[in-house]
């Protein structure tokens, strides 16, 4: 009898095959590879990681040499290439035109016995719904940090979703080869406006074009990445004019980790030099509690530093069974009424005997038919079994299991808890939970934060023949995307797209003609404002009909109030009658008339947000009074506060990142506040002069033009959604004058003429 032993946990289907085609009989592998205790040991080899950046950082060429250095790939594409193939990642055809990441793209490879599941994300604030996905479903990140550029806009989104989520993530210095590279004033700056606990892992030799390579801060050597494409990794000794930063930085390296970690904060006290495994140890420990974030150096595009980056990936960042992951269970007491809701810890093990709990965070329609992307946080999915969504309570038949390669795939016979697969022929929406059993129909997993869209646009076909196409198209971009949506204005008969910003509702577009042959027409932009109420305003207000038969009757009593400024988007409902005048049969339906109202303010007919409607009192009759009754009553309610509530518009302010040469700072400074710009902050960086501000949305329309024109082609921006704010008063006054004046209301009286 003859004993195979296998170098990894990965290969077994392959080695099996190959075992078969031999004609050798296998007599108790099977058993073996099934087992508990080696599936423990395939998901501490485990990581899922993505990589995140600000707008041309570079994360798309890191992820091309990440593929490249773990043979996953055999050559390399540039972004931009002159080849004129692309970047792996970048497979989308407007993507390798455009030369930016449109959406994520998921890709598996493995380094030093490590596998690991990479999420290559956008960096433009329009497709920020693909960043938030990505890592709601991720256990680490590798944040990207342009070392001219620093800490820019998108950074810092990035940065808050990392924490939201509770992402662990190492920071790549990039682009240490381009004019103007400063690793110390990106560190400073990701201390500063980051508030990270941070420090350099690898410090680079040289900058800009004398950038050679990077020396590693734990081991003390120095690290070239020679020829060919910077396969050759040759360690070296320290250079003697760096021997005294190197300890420096050393130092200061450890005293960070030590802050963070209470091991080496006692090995620190003592004095006693820790060995290299102790701060590796460290540093793990304070990454996966988001203590500490260490930085990695190098050149993406130069082919240098970018291994050191993946030892970092598989020593600091952590495997499925380091982080904490719930899911929510919804109880509900004997009589139905009332729901709670209790967050479960989930078990990472990887086993068929925990139920299955399993996320849908993204769906991609390809030539098979609908593809959905899933992660597995709990039990297994496997080939033919039966799924159930949580939230429609369909079931549904997994007829292929796939593991997905950018547009490639491979397939798979079953996914364990921490694994990210892709099922075809499932009706979903993004977000959905599934299970694998009818007694866990209770179970979900926590929902993905997904930001209301800030600009609208009308659209639509330009050939009336091409309508059947179109109206696919936009099915499956709503289907796919949270954040673009459409609806129908019957006031003006047109159709309204709405997005994240101008390039998000552009691409689109562009995507309706490309792959469904409809090309479409835009309109002008919209900024999407809203209305909302200054100062509480109570309201009673009784709806009564009769018309032969059975009538109507209800009536309500109670108080709308304005909800603080953080959730002034949002809409909430409270229920504080006591006794039996107002039925709680009839509560559905008066939620349903309030919030069917709040569509369509009172000033300029755009949605009500930021108010709380209360209803504390009411009557009802016995034979009159129905669900329908309450919902018109409660429309009147609405209808009353309008006429005697004080009323105000909100408009969506961004943070705004202009950057351009110093000699033109002043006339820059000048083109936003002439925008109604509140500046926040200035900056300097290798001869170009930052300015940081906030601005309206509805006020940064055409800017790119007027700075091209004011620096001479040098200068750009970028901004970001921050938030929604009380609009200027003559921002105010001129879009009542104009919806007035579109409805034909007289503006002295306010009667339409």
């Amino acid at each position: 009898m003859t004993i195979f032993r296998l170098a990894g946990p990965f290969g077994r289907r392959a080695f099996l095959s190959q075992l078969k085609a031999r004609k050798i009989r296998v007599a108790s592998y099977a058993k073996a590879a099934g087992s508990d205790e080696l599936k423990s040991q395939e998901v501490k080899l485990l990581r899922n990681i993505g990589v995140s950046a600000h707008i041309d950082s570079g994360k798309t060429t890191l992820t091309e040499r990440i593929l490249f250095y773990t043979g996953r790939v055999e050559e390399m594409h540039e972004v931009k290439g002159k080849d004129k193939v692309g970047a792996t990642m970048d497979f989308m055809e407007l993507e390798r035109q455009r030369g930016i990441t449109i959406q994520s793209a998921a890709t598996y490879t493995h380094w030093k016995g490590h596998n690991i599941n990479i999420i290559d994300t956008p960096g433009h604030i329009d497709f920020t719904v693909e960043v938030e996905r990505a890592l709601r479903v991720l256990d680490g990140a590798i944040l990207v940090v342009c070392a001219v550029g620093g800490v820019q806009c998108q950074t810092m989104t990035v940065d808050r979703q990392m924490r939201r989520y509770k992402v662990p993530c190492v920071t790549f210095l990039n682009k240490m080869d381009r004019l103007g590279a400063d690793h110390y004033s990106a560190l400073t700056q990701m201390r500063k406006r980051l508030e990270h606990n941070c420090a350099f892992v690898t410090l680079p030799v040289g900058r800009e074009s004398q950038h050679s390579g990077v020396i590693d801060l734990i081991e003390e050597k120095m690290l070239t990445f020679n020829e060919p494409f910077g396969t050759n990794v040759v360690a070296d000794a320290i250079p003697a004019d760096m021997l005294a930063e190197v300890k420096e930085r050393r130092q200061e390296l450890i005293e960070c980790v030590a802050n963070a970690d209470d091991h080496l904060g006692e090995i620190f006290l003592e004095e006693r030099t820790p060995t290299i495994l102790e701060i590796k140890a460290a540093i793990r420990r304070a990454v996966i509690s988001q203590q500490f974030n260490p930085v990695f150096c190098g050149s993406a595009l130069k082919n240098k530093g970018v291994q050191p980056l993946l030892d970092g990936v598989v020593d600091y960042l952590p495997n499925p069974t380091e982080v904490e992951n719930f899911g929510m269970v919804e109880n509900k007491d004997p009589s139905g009424k009332k729901t709670t809701v209790e967050k479960v810890k989930l078990d990472p093990t990887r086993t068929q005997k925990n139920p299955l709990l399993a996320l849908a965070f993204k769906l991609e329609a390809g030539k098979f038919g609908q593809l959905t992307y899933m992660r597995v946080y709990q039990g297994c999915i496997a080939k033919g079994s039966t799924l159930l969504n949580t939230r429609t309570g369909k079931k549904i038949r997994v007829a292929r299991l796939v593991r997905v390669h950018c547009d490639t795939m491979e397939t798979l016979t079953e996914a364990y808890a921490g694994d990210i697969c892709a099922l075809f022929g499932v009706e979903c929406a993004s977000g959905d939970s599934f299970v694998d059993s009818a007694k866990f129909a209770n179970m979900s997993m926590e929902p993905i934060h997904v930001p209301e869209p800030v600009i609208a646009m009308s659209i639509k076909c330009e050939d009336s023949k091409k309508a059947d196409n179109f109206s696919k198209g936009i099915a499956r971009f709503t289907r796919e995307d949270p954040t673009f949506r459409m609806e129908y204005d019957e006031e003006h008969r047109e159709s309204i797209v709405m997005g994240m910003g101008e390039l998000h509702l552009d691409i689109y577009s562009q995507r309706l003609e490309k792959e469904y042959g409809a090309k479409v027409i835009l309109g002008k932009p919209r900024v999407a404002f809203r209305e909302t109420l200054q100062a509480p305003c109570e309201f009673d207000y009784l709806h009564k009909r009769q018309s032969g038969g059975q009538g109507q009757y209800g009536r309500v009593i109670g108080i709308v109030e304005p909800l603080p400024i953080e959730q002034n988007t949002e809409l909430e409902f409270y229920d504080e009658c006591t006794g039996t005048n107002v039925p709680k049969g009839y509560m559905p339906g008066i939620e349903k008339g309030f919030r069917t109202t709040a569509t369509k303010g009172p000033l300029i007919g755009k949605p009500v947000s930021g108010i709380s409607f209360t209803i504390r009192d009411g009557a009802s009759h016995s034979v009159d009074s129905s669900e329908y009754s309450f919902f018109c009553a409660a429309e009147g309610a609405m209808k009353q506060v309008y006429e005697n509530g004080q009323w105000q518009i909100l408009e969506p302010v961004m943070t705004v990142e202009v950057m351009g040469p110093m000699e033109n700072h002043g006339t820059m400074l000048h083109t936003l506040q002439t925008r109604s710009a509140i500046i926040t902050g200035t900056d300097q960086v290798a001869g170009y002069s930052i300015i940081y501000a906030e601005a309206p949305l509805n006020e940064m329309f055409g800017y790119s033009i007027e700075l091209r024109k004011v620096t001479r082609g040098e200068g750009e921006f970028s901004m970001e959604f921050a938030r929604y704010c009380v609009a200027t008063h003559k921002t105010q006054t001129e879009l009542i004058r104009e919806y007035q004046k579109e409805k034909g209301i007289d503006l002295k009286t306010k009667k339409r003429q």
